[in-house]
């Protein structure tokens, strides 16, 4: 999938309206650029169609302020996650259109929606704790051009939460389930869909959790055959993985098959 952007560059230099010396200068910031502290991957979009991404966590507001601004010189949408508010501050000041996210902490550039997403991503969570590791996937997701459905605070502690929403979660192409203390949750939403299930540990939990060791373990375990699993509080990874499912043209004939199953 090529950007927008070079497209539109290509476009241009084939009907002669942009000069080869133009060209060339937009394609000198490909595929690397160098800021010294960092290498900004302008050929992350050509390879997985989403451009570079930037965790912010243990960066500094300025270097990623410079790595953001590298980013869109090439792309018209980015995503900072694990960042603070100073950091999206002194953001604004360089790119006022930058929105924050304050409970999963990310930054999104949204200037050209992205659309693709072959059916709606579904993302539950056990507990309101919970809801932070949620949000990353969500605002990933969304960011990507899904749209998404959420079922918060539906933990298995009481079932008939999780069960009220049964129609919902079956029409979803791909499902992400986030929980902690025993991680329990994502066995049940799998024996519950036909679709993907992707299972977030969480390190939400007392003592024996383990900062979210068990509910990883128990997660790995799962008995339910459509459950796969990211690391830890790895809300951007499920949603991540989940957009790349949901754009799959598989997937849209199988979901088409689901509802038309169901109904």
């Amino acid at each position: 999938m090529i950007p927008a952007d070079l497209r539109k560059a290509l476009i241009e230099f084939r009907e002669g309206r942009l000069a080869l010396e133009e060209l060339e200068a937009f394609l000198a910031r490909f595929p690397v650029e160098d800021l010294g502290f960092a290498c900004v991957d302008h050929h992350r979009a050509l390879r997985q169609g989403f451009p570079e991404v930037v965790f912010g966590q243990g960066k500094s507001p300025e270097q990623i302020t410079r790595i953001a601004l590298a980013l869109l010189q090439a792309n018209p949408n980015i995503l900072i996650t694990r960042a603070g508010r100073e950091a999206y501050e002194q953001l604004t000041a360089d790119v006022p259109d930058a929105v924050y996210h304050p409970l999963s902490r990310c930054i999104s550039v949204v200037r050209r929606p992205c659309t693709g997403g072959v059916g709606p991503i579904g993302v539950a969570c056990a507990g309101t704790t919970d809801i932070p590791v949620a949000e990353e996937a969500v605002v990933t997701a969304q960011v990507m051009g899904n749209e998404v459905r959420t079922w918060f605070d539906v933990g298995v502690a009481g079932l008939h939460r999780v069960l009220l929403h049964l129609n919902e979660l079956r029409s979803c192409s791909v499902v992400v389930v986030v929980a902690g203390m025993e991680g329990a949750l994502p066995s049940v939403v799998g024996g519950l869909v036909a679709v993907p299930v992707i299972a977030v540990p969480t390190s939400v939990g007392y003592g024996a959790s383990f900062h979210g060791l068990a509910a990883l373990l128990g997660m790995l375990n799962s008995c339910a055959s459509n459950v796969t699993v990211v690391n830890i509080d790895n809300g951007f990874g499920a949603g991540y993985v989940a957009s790349l499912i949901n754009r799959r043209p598989e997937t849209k004939a199988s979901s088409g098959e689901h509802r038309s199953a169901s109904e």
